[in-house]
């Protein structure tokens, strides 16, 4: 039998869950975030593929998500509903004869062994739907990264197989951002460099792109170009590599030495879950969002890991001095980031 990496991804998760909980809703856009109103300041946490047509996706403002498509529902986060349902999802999961790595509420890895890996995904499929009637989505990869780019290729609830023989057909052509692991912003950096799609990043030099993007850096981006990912499926519990708190402000907060006290603040109680935790932090990061809806973040290395509030707060302000604009915010966010 050959070892088959399956990447189960349930489908439009969060606005599934609050359809079950809302049958009559079945169809309609459906828009997550917030406390639910779209004529207060927040971002959309999911929307249902109706709402996607609009153009309504995750991150966007509500108030975008409302002017894009005014007719659709919108609905407050219910955090334990999603929880609940997850933990549903993983525990049909966990009973198939594999390794399952859980990479997040709506999604997980599964090392097999298998010859018939479509018939495996297929039953996977069947199960999760028959305990929970939610549906999912399953990419099949000999790694995780094929295995994860194939899940967005079967989207909605279907299967979809990518492997070193089909890697070059279907991604070849297609930017190098299409790549799991490269965003916008390396993206730019590429295409700068000539470097425009998954085949170019294929035939480029590591040791050239090491001289831009750093020894390490540079050579695994060409691996990731051929479709090659080394890391393994592993079944030790999900862990969060962070804790973070924010806050969105319905009024722009011009004064900053009112920004200064709100840092101060998120970050006292970021302490609090470090402490919750029992997991040290090694780093301070803030997120400053100026209107519009412009997103900057700075962050500072505590001298030695801790989880003492004075500190992590003292981090936060550190980091909050590295912004030299002084423009009206909209949001701030303090994150507190784990060795492991």
């Amino acid at each position: 039998m050959t070892r088959w990496v399956l990447h189960v991804d349930l489908d439009q998760f969060i606005a599934a869950v609050e359809v079950l909980r809302r049958p009559e809703l079945r169809g309609r856009p459906v828009i997550v975030g917030g406390d639910g109103d779209p004529a207060k300041r927040g971002v959309v946490s999911t929307a249902s593929y109706e709402a996607r047509a609009f153009g309504v996706h995750s991150g966007l403002p509500l108030r975008t998500a409302y002017r894009r498509c005014p007719d659709a529902v919108f609905l407050p986060v219910d955090r334990a509903a999603y929880e609940a349902a997850s933990a549903a999802v993983m525990a049909v999961l966990a009973e198939f004869d594999a390794i399952m790595e859980v990479f997040g509420w709506d999604e997980a890895f599964l090392a097999v062994d298998t010859d018939d890996p479509r018939a495996l995904a297929r039953q996977i499929s069947g199960r999760v739907t028959a305990a929970t009637s939610l549906t999912c989505t399953v990419g099949i990869g000999e790694n995780k990264l094929q295995a994860k780019l194939a899940t967005g290729f079967g989207k909605p609830a279907g299967i979809f197989q990518l492997t070193s023989g089909t890697w070059y057909q279907i991604m070849g052509g297609r930017p190098t951002d299409a790549l799991w692991g490269i965003g916008a912003k390396t993206a730019r950096r590429l295409a700068a460099l000539g470097i425009s799609t998954v085949a170019d990043l294929a035939a480029a030099d590591p040791r050239a792109l090491a001289a831009h993007f750093g020894p390490v850096t540079g050579p695994w981006l060409v691996q990731i170009a051929h479709g090659l990912d080394p890391s393994p499926v592993v079944s030790t519990p999900y862990v969060p590599r962070s804790r973070g708190r924010e806050i969105t402000f319905q009024q722009d907060i011009p004064d900053w030495a009112l920004v200064r006290r709100e840092v101060a603040r998120l970050a006292r109680q970021v302490a609090g879950d470090v402490i919750s935790e029992q997991r040290p932090a090694v780093r301070v990061v803030v997120k400053v969002r100026y209107t519009p809806f412009v997103t900057h973040t700075h962050g500072h290395t505590l001298a030695a890991a801790t989880s003492d509030a004075a500190a992590i707060e003292q981090a936060a302000l550190t980091a909050l001095d590295a912004f030299t604009e002084r423009r009206p915010v909209r949001l701030l966010g303090v994150r507190a980031e784990f060795t492991r």
